[in-house]
């Protein structure tokens, strides 16, 4: 968390975005390559807590399920059928995939609002490879399935054929702009959302607007985990989406 300190004047100076700040997680050097630091450590227990929820959590499989198996199937669920809906019954092979996407967001988002935690989304280095990998495999995907013909993503047959040269252009750099809005939406909502609770926290310092600023943490807190989870299905849902226009490029 960040750190307030009082000014010269005897104001008080705080610095929101301090909590986004890179440190090793032992000593106080440099951050290197192999340095572990406060961001592996939060990755790994995100990785950690999906592991715990879907491998440990419905190993017995029991036909009355537990608390913790009843929250992994309805993910199951949730994610199957948002993969079924947008991308088709030939897109279910690549389920895995998007689940395991969806999954560590949720809990890297869910994670970063626990007490000095640290919010790992917030960060473009990690959406940014998130999203640069989304963008290589379904390019790949696209190509492998289809051949040349998934060029036919930027020629758009609706247009009049006068346009259709200027469309692929524009088609063309909004493909290629797809991995940066991917990724920048991610972590500019996770760090803007945080940012805000910090500032509000700093102000419950002061005594005479303090009950206001509680009220007005728990309300941004509340809708702070509402957009944890809305930011995980919006990153899951576009994978989705890209997903069937490298399947399908003719629609």
């Amino acid at each position: 968390m960040a750190t307030e300190t009082h000014g010269e004047e005897g104001g008080l100076a705080f610095h929101p975005m301090d909590q986004f700040i890179v440190k090793p997680l032992f000593g106080d050097g440099p951050v290197g390559i192999v340095t572990i630091t406060n961001v592996t450590f939060w990755m790994a227990l995100a990785v950690l807590c999906v592991v715990a929820l879907l491998v440990l959590g419905t190993r017995g499989r029991a036909l009355v399920p537990t608390r913790t198996q009843s929250i992994a199937e309805l993910a199951y669920g949730f994610v199957y059928r948002m993969v079924e809906d947008v991308v088709g019954k030939d897109g279910l092979r690549y389920f895995p995939y998007i689940m395991t996407l969806f999954m560590f967001i949720v809990f890297s988002n869910f994670l970063g609002l626990l007490p000095l935690s640290f919010t790992t989304t917030s960060h473009i280095a990690v959406t940014a490879v998130m999203a640069i990998v989304v963008f290589v495999t379904v390019t790949v995907i696209g190509f492998v399935k289809n051949g040349a013909g998934f060029f036919g993503l930027f020629w758009i047959q609706a247009a009049p054929l006068v346009l259709r040269p200027i469309l692929a252009i524009i088609e063309v750099i909004s493909y290629f702009v797809r991995p940066v809005s991917h990724s920048i939406r991610l972590a500019g909502n996770m760090m803007a959302g945080h940012a805000v609770i910090k500032v509000f926290a700093t102000f419950a310092a002061i005594v005479a607007i303090s009950p206001l600023s509680v009220l007005a943490i728990t309300a941004i807190y509340a809708l702070e985990t509402l957009v944890s989870f809305i930011q995980a299905y919006v990153f899951a849902i576009l994978t989705c989406v890209y997903l069937r226009d490298a399947l399908h490029p003719q629609h």
